[in-house]
């Protein structure tokens, strides 16, 4: 332990250098968390804080370090597969490292080239000059991204800002140690001096940053040029109603990536599909279970299983409604050349009745538990049908009955555990807040209704949330207590959390909103049916709600999202919900380009602690200059109040009145009959170590008082010298240990 605790002592500063590369390191992590899927980020940030500790806590040879650091980045790597479930573990040992060594690429070169990177950049970045050029490169290379791209790394750059300045500090004391030990040792039995300082150079600077004045740039930055001149166009697919982080710029449509929600996006209009149907509904695509803390995940889909589907014949729905249902006839004619995971339809399809008007139905399976009808990846080669005729059987809601089944009514036979799956990171004030709001509510029924009215009433719709509040890492957590706006993914995937936390179970499903109803010659026909209606589904319409759980009446979708009317059917009158709000075929119209609001926050991104923390170091710095200099404070305050600047005689006085006082403190008392020379006197034979400083700063005093001649500024400051000694001397301590021996003699 001691011989560790040695290794440690000697190894400060490449441990200390060490902790400044991983710091803007995890800033290039932070940008490219964007761009990376979840597991890749993970898996990066764990690396590189494995290599932190390493290197900082056990600093062993470097041999038996490499071994331990391949170890460890191989067993985290392990770890993140399986927690991502990219590999299922299962079988003996050699099936399990199969699996392992099959999955591990290319997730094993992110870890590789951090581990690289890290190491190399200690041996070849080893003065000063080469610090100030290799933070200087970095600063550079996140302004250009920060200009150029519509992504804001201002505490990006601030990070690596305050790593470069504790790298320099480090190196520069590592120098000093190598080239002036014996100044090294002085200094060395300062230790609180030096982090003072060094505390107060770096709270100076980020307070300086954060009350820097805000000002309009005089020149526009060339990404908002760029966006500006193409505002009209849009950029990729995005999730529900534009999920994509807002860096991406992204516009509405239909998803492909659902695990990282968030952000916003513009609307595009362009056609997706008419669909000539007998009942206006949401038509239904995916449904996703597993909630990872940033989006929703296909890894929990895994088990469940996929069947052809066969033509005309009556699908399998294990979770299908025991209840009535009203048969829906729908016709999708898709209206571009995109290819999609799944047939859209109304819930739930019961049978394909044609696909491209052929009785074929090659490239697709079902799937029971999901209710989905897949389009097989592996049947590609066939293009995604240009139109397709399927039936469904739409529930009709019992909403009088469900209001009275309590919680064991609806799920003693089964309670649907997968869907009650909640991380273990979600914040507890989430859970909180989905007890308190249903607090009244009795049954599950009731419960899902508070919780949604909740999130309607107290939440605004918007495309393009102002995402500079987001604080908290969870997505559920950041958009109920700090973004508080955004559009269908924060609603829909709310209220599934929020419904899992009061045990209902939940999912989260995503499609398209009905569309605008239009009128053409395809409504008419349609099975002899003359109530067809049509209706046209754009990109804006791209949407995502949510399906509880209510026992054997099986899944019933719920819409969270405020000016969307979801079109139910209940028992009360056969028809749409009565309690819906006005029929919203569309979402809310695109709102023209404003100025961005000033966010009381939105200036400094550091972490309130910090700024704190800073305030706090400045606040005790100026409270110990302000006591370092307080006699010269006293002589200022006594030369305004007499109107001329005191003279050596005169301070010489004023500085034997505090020297008395502070003898007085420790104990030494002048009696009211002594002289001050008969005080000095007796102290300097009860402390004769301090005798001549006693007798000096008489001497000056009687000098300055009795005598007629002045004593002069050097005399003064030579009093000021001798004076701080009693302060700084340990004699008051030896002084009051021999008091207390020759007083315990007494007693005896």
């Amino acid at each position: 332990m001691k011989s560790w605790l040695q290794s440690l002592k000697g190894s400060w500063a490449p441990a200390f250098t060490f902790l400044w590369i991983i710091i803007i390191a995890m800033q290039w992590v932070s940008f490219a968390s964007e761009l990376w899927l979840e597991e890749t980020r993970a898996l990066v940030l764990m690396t590189i804080t494995m290599l932190a500790l390493v290197k900082i806590v056990l600093p062993f040879r470097p041999w038996i370090e490499f071994i331990v650091k391949a170890a460890a980045l191989f067993f985290i790597l392990y770890r993140t597969l399986v927690s991502y479930s990219i590999i299922i573990p299962f079988g003996g040992v050699a099936n399990r490292l199969d699996q392992f060594i099959s999955n591990m690429s290319p997730y094993i070169w992110f870890s590789l080239i951090a581990w690289l990177v890290i190491e190399m950049v200690p041996l070849i970045v080893t003065t000063k000059q080469r610090i100030l050029v290799f933070v200087g490169i970095n600063i550079a290379a996140l302004a250009v991204l920060d200009s150029f791209t519509p992504t804001v790394l201002w505490e990006e750059v601030a990070w690596i800002v305050f790593a470069g300045m504790g790298w320099l500090v480090t190196q520069h004391l590592q120098y000093f140690r190598q080239h002036y030990p014996q100044g090294w040792k002085h200094i060395r039995r300062y230790p609180y001096k030096i982090a003072a300082n060094i505390a107060v150079i770096f709270a100076l600077i980020i307070m300086a940053g954060v009350n820097m004045p805000e000002v309009q740039p005089a020149l526009t930055d060339p990404y908002t040029a760029w966006t500006q001149r193409n505002s009209s166009t849009t950029a990729g697919i995005s999730n529900g109603s534009g999920a994509l982080n807002q860096r991406m710029n992204t516009a509405s449509g239909y998803s492909r990536q659902d695990n990282r929600l968030g952000g916003g996006f513009n609307f595009d209009y362009s056609p997706v599909m008419t669909i000539t149907t007998t009942q206006r509904s949401y038509w239904r695509g995916e449904t996703k279970r597993t909630y990872s803390g940033t989006g929703w995940s296909d890894g929990g889909n895994d088990d469940q299983t996929l069947n052809d589907v066969p033509m005309t014949a009556e699908l399998e729905n294990t979770q299908e409604t025991r209840h009535s249902t009203e048969q829906v006839v729908q016709t999708i004619t898709m209206q571009n050349d995109q290819s999609y995971p799944v047939l859209f339809g109304a819930y739930s399809v019961q049978r394909v009745q044609s696909v491209d008007r052929d009785s074929r139905a090659e490239g697709l399976r079902w799937n029971p538990e999901q209710a989905e009808l897949l389009w097989n990846p592996s049947s590609r080669r066939t293009a995604y049908p240009k139109t397709y005729t399927l039936v469904s059987h739409v529930p009709v809601i019992p909403e009088k009955e469900l209001r009275t089944k309590t919680f064991n009514e609806l799920y003693r036979k089964n309670k649907q555990e997968a869907y009650l799956q909640i991380p273990d990171e979600l914040p507890r004030r989430v859970r909180d807040l989905a007890q308190n709001v249903t607090s009244t509510a009795k049954t599950p029924y009731e419960k899902v209704g508070l919780l949604q009215q909740y999130l309607q009433q107290n939440y605004a719709y918007t495309n393009n949330p102002d995402l500079s509040r987001k604080r908290s890492r969870d997505f559920v957590d950041a958009f109920l207590f700090e973004i508080r706006e955004g559009y269908c993914d924060y609603y829909s995937t709310s209220l599934v959390m929020m419904a899992r936390s009061v045990g209902v179970p939940a999912r989260w499903v995503k499609g398209y909103a009905p569309g605008q109803q239009t009128f053409s010659d395809d409504a008419t026909t349609g099975e002899g049916d003359e109530n067809m209606s049509s209706y046209s589904v754009t990109n804006a319409d791209a949407h995502s709600w949510a399906e509880v759980y209510l026992g054997e009446y099986g899944w019933v979708p719920v819409e969270a999202t405020p000016g969307f009317d979801m079109p139910l059917l209940t028992e009360q009158e056969d028809s749409k919900n009565p309690e819906a709000p006005e029929v919203k075929d569309q979402p809310e119209p695109e709102q023209p380009e404003q100025n961005p609001q000033t966010d009381p926050e939105e200036g400094s991104k550091i972490h309130p602690v910090i700024i704190g923390s800073a305030a706090a170091i400045l606040l005790l710095w100026a409270a110990y200059i302000v006591w370092r200099n307080r006699a010269d404070i006293h002589f200022y305050l006594l030369r305004l109040r007499r109107g001329k600047p005191l003279t050596p005689d005169e301070k010489v006085v004023v500085e034997t009145e505090h020297w008395l006082r502070y003898m007085r403190r420790k104990g030494f008392v002048r009696a009211s009959h002594e002289t001050l020379r008969e005080s000095v006197d007796r102290w300097s034979l009860e402390v004769p170590e301090q005798a001549s400083i006693l007798h000096q700063l008489l001497g000056r005093f009687e000098q300055a008082r009795y005598s007629p001649s002045s004593v002069t500024a050097e005399d003064w400051h030579m009093v000021r010298q001798q004076a701080s000694l009693l302060h700084k001397e340990g004699w008051i301590k030896r002084w009051a240990g021999r008091k207390a021996a020759t007083d315990q003699k007494d007693q005896d």
